[in-house]
């Protein structure tokens, strides 16, 4: 969402209340404030969200919460906080307008959240495909998907791999790869519990 404001923050219960100038951030999941208050608080978890005068108001793990935004900011804030989350093919940008041609897995079958994104926006013709979404499971197959894409038309590629320490390939692995070739990564989503996708574009 990657809103920022500075602003006097009110956290607490009725018996003991806080009140400090923070930092305070909207990420997609989270809001969070830094500074003399530090919190980090699920969207998903905040409760009878409002504005009332100058403040975002809201309730969250037994505390009351007020943040001092101003009337505009914190109205910004509150329509971003209810509006629904973007979708992962909003994400990947996929649709029957934009579609994408998907190699991989090699291994298994692919992943639940993934193949939703792509039901509605995957072509076979890889002349009028506007990215290419490759599911990587091992090295060798990111030099293969780096060979194949630089036969395309489209600059872009997602590359979707395991999240984690143990992933292999890792995110370094991949990413000075395809820098090597040429290619700057500019976006990254959460597929699933278990996937990342990184979004990448040829010069």
């Amino acid at each position: 969402m990657g809103r920022e404001a500075s602003c006097t923050a009110r956290v607490g219960t009725p018996q003991a209340t806080e009140s400090a100038d923070v930092a305070a951030l909207l990420e997609s999941t989270h809001v969070v404030l830094r500074g003399a208050l530090k919190r980090k608080w699920a969207i998903a978890a905040l409760q009878n969200l409002r504005v009332e005068g100058e403040a975002l108001l809201f309730d969250v793990d037994g505390e009351a919460v007020a943040l001092a935004l101003g009337e505009k900011e914190a109205g910004k804030w509150l329509a971003k906080l209810q509006a629904p989350p973007p979708t992962l093919a909003a994400k990947l940008g996929v649709s029957a307008d934009n579609p994408a041609l998907l190699i991989g897995p090699t291994v298994g079958t692919l992943d639940p959240a993934l193949a939703e994104a792509l039901s509605h926006g995957l072509t076979g013709n890889v002349k009028v495909a506007r990215m290419l979404v490759a599911v990587i499971s091992k090295p060798g197959e990111l030099e293969r998907m780096a060979d194949f894409h630089a036969t395309m038309l489209c600059k872009t590629v997602w590359v979707v791999h395991q999240k984690g320490r143990d992933a292999y390939p890792s995110d370094g692995e991949i990413r000075m790869e395809l820098r090597s070739r040429g290619y700057v990564d500019n976006k990254t989503t959460a597929v699933s519990d278990t996937l990342t996708a990184t979004r990448y574009v040829r010069k």
